[in-house]
């Protein structure tokens, strides 16, 4: 019978931390790489989320807190009810609530403001797997979005889950040039030249 013994243990520091998962990316890509080299992929990172009764200042704090420009708006039981992105919470939307309900801008709500879940579209994981940097910069220009949400179909009871996310800024930071969906260049001729 094998003997065993009682672990030493340690007491935690002031400062510390826990381990989050991070995803590498390619430093650079080019229009022809696979897709999937700008995805980030909730396999590997974890999703940020917010509560949809939180403030506009407490979703700034999280989004500054976390790295992130996109929160996922979840209920008690984490089902995606909608998003809300840093343009938000600092474009018309808040006014525009304000304007239109009365009130003072720390009583919207995130939910007051987000895209709910019905408006979302996305690009299904599969395709992406087939798609090169190029196809996601057209596919961003025909949207004209900072942020694209990748579906898949759970293997284990078949529904839809959102497998990860695209955004202009991490293909910014992968192509080396700056990415504006809003005022895309007219052809991918002009991206790949910088203009």
């Amino acid at each position: 019978m094998p003997s065993y013994k009682s672990l030493p243990i340690t007491m935690i520091d002031t400062d510390v931390t826990y381990n989050k998962p991070t995803q590498a990316f390619k430093e650079r890509v080019s229009l022809e790489d696979p897709a999937i080299e700008v995805m980030t992929d909730f396999t590997k990172v974890t999703a940020m989320s917010i509560n949809p009764c939180a403030n506009l200042e407490q979703a700034r704090e999280r989004m500054i807190s976390s790295g992130v420009q996109m929160l996922f708006v979840t209920n008690q039981y984490h089902e995606v009810m909608g998003l809300i992105t840093i343009n938000d919470l600092t474009g018309p939307k808040p006014m525009q609530t304000l304007s239109e309900n009365g009130g003072k801008m720390e009583d919207i709500m995130v939910r007051d403001i987000m895209t709910p879940r019905l408006k979302l579209e996305a690009l299904e994981y599969s395709d992406i797997l087939k798609s090169h940097v190029g196809d996601l910069l057209e596919t961003f220009k025909r949207m004209g979005r900072q942020h694209a949400l990748v579906v898949e179909n759970d293997a284990t009871d078949g529904k839809q889950t959102i497998r990860g996310v695209l955004s202009t800024t991490q293909l910014s930071k992968q192509l080396g040039y700056e990415i504006q969906s809003s005022h895309m260049a007219s052809n991918i001729a002009e991206m790949a030249q910088g203009g």
